[in-house]
């Protein structure tokens, strides 16, 4: 007769190791690792990955140790209009663009779809605004006010016509995934000045997000900490924020205790292992978040000539207008870096004119106008604007070409607009320019790791010194390249 069977004495244990590295940290007191370690240190390759752990939102890989030079901005509000916005039809008008109207296009012009005709002369009217006379057009009445406080970088080009990877370029650095976003390598690098909010946030369209989603916000290979936390734009921003009714604080403080200490004894047994470190820490902050995100969000502290002010009392206006006075109330709060989304979904639903550029900047544009210029006047009635990076931009522009049978515009990407404000940035400045008919960066070429190496710069980072090993190499938000555009800074 077979004997019983014995009973595993792992059955109800976790394995004693999972892999050869913990086979490694256990066999012989541990004894294997100090022999890896030292194998490492010889070689140089046993530089420390990232700050030692803090308070979640305190100090980071720069501010831990100095910054790099002194700071103009303290945190960065990124108005991204997704889908790309023309800047021929918004702060770069064309006069030769309208004598060559219906004409046949210059050769080699690369198209993303091909039912492009004939030239296109923008629709609106234009005219010019402030001491430094710069061009509007007619669908910003109210940011046109603030032309002096803007500084455009007219010339800026980015790899690709297609929406994804061009996105993720404009966000992280390249146009691939996989990689940090700008927010993250802030965070990673300065982390937030409030213990109690995240130091990245992010809010996109209530029609939807863009193309490639989180990867859009994502910590890439960075510790999973310093990544995006989304703010919905409608209803409750913060979802799970508030305790059940069901469970007293007393319970719910003892819960988060009892998680905590659990936690804390898994990591002393997996030391390395930042994904574990991460959720310790985002229990930490949601606690902590649970009293003070509330406070953050509420606008109803607010009163009503500053709702007013972001064109909340406007229904195309309400929604962005919220998103951006939630904006300034977190850059109060010491939150480092806002990210905004104007556009969601696709087609007309966000700043992708393929089907009608008038109809679509008629949509877009009363959403945005009165929210944006609320925001830089408020700013600068707080003391906030000249330590606050604001930068707007989308992912490329369109076309100085029809397409289509409603006058739409294509993608663009070797030449188009943003500008910057605040923070260190020279009012009723520009840099660069497109050539007569706004098709390509003709003098002044500014690229994507050129606008990032500026954002650091003026938050004290150099952007060639913020670096994190992974797979045995440096990387870096600007990856090879980049230059600060000395020419718009004060």
């Amino acid at each position: 007769m077979p004997r019983p069977h014995s009973r595993s004495r792992t059955a109800n244990h976790a394995p004693l190791v999972s892999s050869r590295r913990d086979f490694l940290r256990h066999a012989g007191g541990g004894f294997g690792m100090l022999a890896v370690a030292d194998l490492l240190r010889l070689e140089g390759r046993l530089g420390a990955q990232e700050p030692a752990a803090t308070p979640y939102g305190l100090g980071g890989a720069v501010a831990d140790k100095g910054l790099h030079h002194g700071a103009k901005a303290k945190s960065v509000i990124y108005l991204f209009l997704y889908g790309g916005p023309s800047g021929i039809d918004t702060f770069d008008p064309k006069p030769t663009l309208d004598r060559l109207h219906g004409k046949t296009p210059p050769e080699g012009i690369d198209t993303f779809f091909s039912d492009n005709g004939n030239l296109m002369r923008s629709p609106y009217g234009f005219q010019q605004y402030g001491e430094s006379g710069r061009w509007v057009c007619d669908q910003f009445p109210a940011l046109a006010r603030h032309v002096d406080d803007l500084a455009f970088l007219q010339a800026v080009h980015c790899e690709s016509n297609n929406h994804a990877p061009a996105l993720l370029h404009l966000n992280t650095g390249l146009p691939r995934v996989g990689f940090p976003s700008t927010g993250s390598w802030v965070n990673y690098g300065l982390g937030s000045e409030s213990q109690d909010l995240p130091g990245f946030v992010v809010m996109y369209d209530h029609r939807g997000g863009p193309i490639a989603g989180p990867q859009n916000w994502g910590t890439g290979f960075l510790p999973s900490r310093f990544q995006a936390t989304p703010f919905r734009s409608g209803g409750t921003p913060i979802l799970n924020l508030d305790r059940l009714e069901e469970v007293t604080a007393a319970t719910h403080r003892a819960q988060l205790d009892l998680i905590e200490k659990l936690n804390r004894h898994h990591l002393q047994h997996n030391p390395g292992q930042s994904d574990l470190e991460a959720r310790i820490q985002s229990y930490e902050l949601a606690s902590r978040m649970q009293l003070a995100g509330p406070e953050a969000i509420d606008l109803g502290q607010e009163n009503e000539a500053t709702r007013r002010l972001y064109g909340l009392d406007h229904q195309p206006s309400r929604y962005f207008g919220s998103q951006c006075l939630i904006a300034r109330r977190l850059v109060e709060r010491g939150v480092r870096f806002i990210q905004l989304y104007s556009g969601g979904g696709h087609q007309q639903e966000s700043w992708d004119a393929h089907f009608g550029l008038k109809d679509n900047m008629d949509l877009h544009c009363p959403e945005i106008d009165q929210p944006i210029a609320g925001l830089l006047t408020d700013l600068k009635q707080r003391g906030l604007l000249d330590e606050t990076l604001v930068v707007w931009g989308g992912e490329f522009g369109r076309m100085p070409l029809s397409q289509g049978d409603n006058g739409g515009r294509d993608h663009n990407p070797d030449g188009f607009l943003m500008w910057m404000a605040g923070g260190g940035v020279q009012g009723g400045s520009s840099h660069g320019q497109t050539d007569d008919i706004g098709w390509q960066a003709s003098a002044g070429r500014t690229s994507v790791n050129d606008v990032h190496a500026t954002m650091l710069h003026l938050l004290g980072v150099d952007h060639q010194r913020l670096t994190y090993r992974h797979n045995g190499r440096d990387y870096r938000l600007t990856d090879v390249a980049g230059r600060v555009i000395d020419e718009i800074l004060v």
